[in-house]
């Protein structure tokens, strides 16, 4: 194996059992797939066992195929500190940045990577944006650089730092009959049609526990999949709804209402969390840094 094995073979693999599919890791990697699919063909054959199987048209990886990828994940490991202290030496001129992000990120983090490259061209900096399951997985997989996340998991080992304000807010259409209305209490708020995220969205569990709060229970009219089609939700005159106000950045001013509404906005924190034990990278240190050095009144 050691012989025959090649680095770029185990980086496809590695890439492979990240994502979970021959297509995205050819994309990753700039490869086409064929080049991937005969890699992995070549590097089963020299192993000897199969290392992924095909179920319908999803894909697994065998035993063997788990094993391979906690030992490569070590690997990389090593050659990462081993770049680490290349990069140190060179001042930071080059490295890279792989960072996760749920869904609602999406919003902000495309720019702030955009400065942190300004400020570090040398470096290599990618994002994956998805849902808040993905995002748990890869960092109890401890895939990732950093993840960025609206509410720190409890029940995993983590380092976790705020890095800005995420404002909640409560949003209508704008000529919603509530829209120019002052200091609105919740009870008034409650008779509302809702448009809420599913059951488990940090978003969804803060404004039921400020209800809550007031023994109050709100039941959503509708239950919809993503931040944009609540936003177009509102804007048919479903309902109203609450959302971190950064989700209004690429929307046009007066587009939405934001009510005046008693304990509102409620002020959550956006976090840059790791796995407890994990050793940034440089880059990640420094990507790190930049984002608590950046100017309160600059924060999005």
């Amino acid at each position: 194996m050691r012989h025959y094995t090649t680095f770029r073979q185990l980086e496809i693999f590695e890439a492979i059992a990240r994502l979970g599919s021959f297509t995205r890791a050819s994309e990753e990697l700039f490869l086409t797939q064929p080049t991937v699919s005969m890699q992995m063909k070549k590097l089963s054959e020299m192993l000897g066992v199969p290392l992924i199987e095909q179920v319908g048209k999803k894909i697994h990886l065998t035993e063997d195929g788990k094993e391979l990828a906690q030992a490569t994940r070590e690997v990389f490991g090593i050659m990462d500190r081993f770049t680490m202290s290349v990069a140190e030496r060179q001042g930071l001129k080059k490295g890279q940045l792989r960072l996760m992000a749920i869904t609602t990120a999406s919003y902000f983090a495309p720019r702030l990577l955009g400065e942190f490259s300004k400020l570090y061209p040398g470096i290599e900096v990618s994002l994956r944006v998805t849902n808040k399951e993905q995002v748990l997985a890869s960092i109890a997989d401890n895939l990732d650089d950093l993840y960025l996340l609206g509410q720190p998991p409890e029940d995993m080992e983590i380092e976790s730092t705020p890095i800005m304000d995420n404002p909640i807010v409560v949003l209508a259409a704008p000529d919603h009959p509530l829209a120019k209305e002052k200091n609105i209490s919740l009870e008034r708020l409650a008779e509302e049609p809702w448009l809420m995220r599913e059951k488990g969205s940090g978003t969804r569990n803060a404004i039921e526990r400020r209800f809550a709060e007031q023994g109050i229970t709100i039941r959503p009219r509708l239950e919809l999949g993503s931040n944009e089609a609540i936003k177009q939700a509102i804007l048919t005159g479903l309902g109203i709804s609450v959302l971190s106000r950064q989700t209004l950045m690429l929307n046009q001013p007066g587009q939405f209402a934001i009510l005046d509404v008693q304990g509102f906005p409620i002020i959550r924190q956006w976090y840059a969390i790791y796995p407890a034990g994990r050793q940034l990278s440089v880059a990640a240190r420094a990507f790190l840094d930049y984002l608590l050095e950046r100017p309160k009144q600059d924060n999005i």
